[in-house]
């Protein structure tokens, strides 16, 4: 099992924390568009080798502060009754995570979104969001108490544009008074189309962070995933990790926090010590 993150330096002590989102895609090997057709079974069948595939992201997911899931399994057939974001907080060694359900299929899937914390969340809440198709949300942590505490959301948007626009109408309005903002996850859309949503763009003041291209994961060439971050935060190394099985690749950011978020944090994480 990996080392925890006290192999490190101490958590907040660098005014940092380490990011990462990944859409999994409940563990499915993919890594040619035929395989969307020859391997659709495993979104409904477990497979044998699919634990395997759970431990060798555990070991990179392990890394980091604060993971963002998509497209995770809560315990079903399909995997084999495990819930891929329990199993993965503890292989990783996360003593706080959350799981979203967003479209249940009973016994056959179970299709969540996730969230992996080192630090202790002030408050979590999940929203449903709007779209033709039900099965789309997004999880809101708030680390730290009052203006200055860190609000992060994880989030899965539609595929369709018309869905998207609806969705980030949605978490504009949510977002809009906060001050020190991360979105991240799988937004099913590049930089370009982002920045032509100007209610969104408006409620975000965004820092620039350089986008990375995350899919197709054997052959990049879209930056659909982001990690997103208000005008107060500070983008250090941002990067894209290898390939883990999954269609999409996981990205990472190093976030510098100001010294007031610093401290709404800090106070916090006392609190529930």
């Amino acid at each position: 099992m990996p080392q925890l993150a006290d192999a490190r330096i101490p958590l907040l002590d660098g005014g940092h924390l380490k990011l990462l989102t990944f859409n999994l895609q409940v563990g499915i090997q993919t890594s040619a568009y035929h395989h969307y057709l020859t391997r659709s079974w495993q979104h409904l069948l477990p497979h044998p080798k699919r634990m395997r595939r759970l431990d060798m992201m555990s070991e990179v997911i392990g890394r980091f502060d604060i993971v963002g899931l998509q497209e995770v399994d809560g315990g079903s057939f399909r995997s084999s009754q495990v819930n891929q974001v329990e199993y993965l907080a503890t292989r990783a060694g996360f003593p706080h995570h959350f799981q979203q359900l967003n479209r249940n299929l009973g016994r056959i899937a179970q299709h969540s979104n996730g969230l992996l914390s080192r630090l202790a969340p002030a408050r979590i809440e999940e929203y449903r969001l709007p779209g033709t198709l039900p099965g789309r949300g997004a999880i809101h942590a708030r680390y730290g108490e009052g203006p200055d505490a860190l609000h992060l959301f994880v989030a899965h948007l539609a595929l369709s544009h018309r869905g998207r626009v609806r969705q980030l109408d949605y978490l504009s309005e949510i977002i809009q008074p906060l001050r020190h903002v991360v979105v991240m996850g799988d937004l099913n859309c590049t930089p370009e189309q982002l920045h032509t949503h100007d209610r969104f763009r408006a409620s975000l003041p965004l820092h620039p962070v350089r986008p990375l291209l995350s899919y197709p994961s054997w052959q990049p060439r879209r930056a659909l995933d982001h990690i997103l971050l208000s005008d107060s935060l500070e983008a250090g190394e941002v990067r894209v990790l290898d390939h883990l099985f999954s269609d999409h690749l996981p990205i990472a950011v190093d976030v510098r926090l100001p010294p007031a978020c610093l401290t709404a944090m800090r106070k916090s994480l006392k609190r529930t010590r």
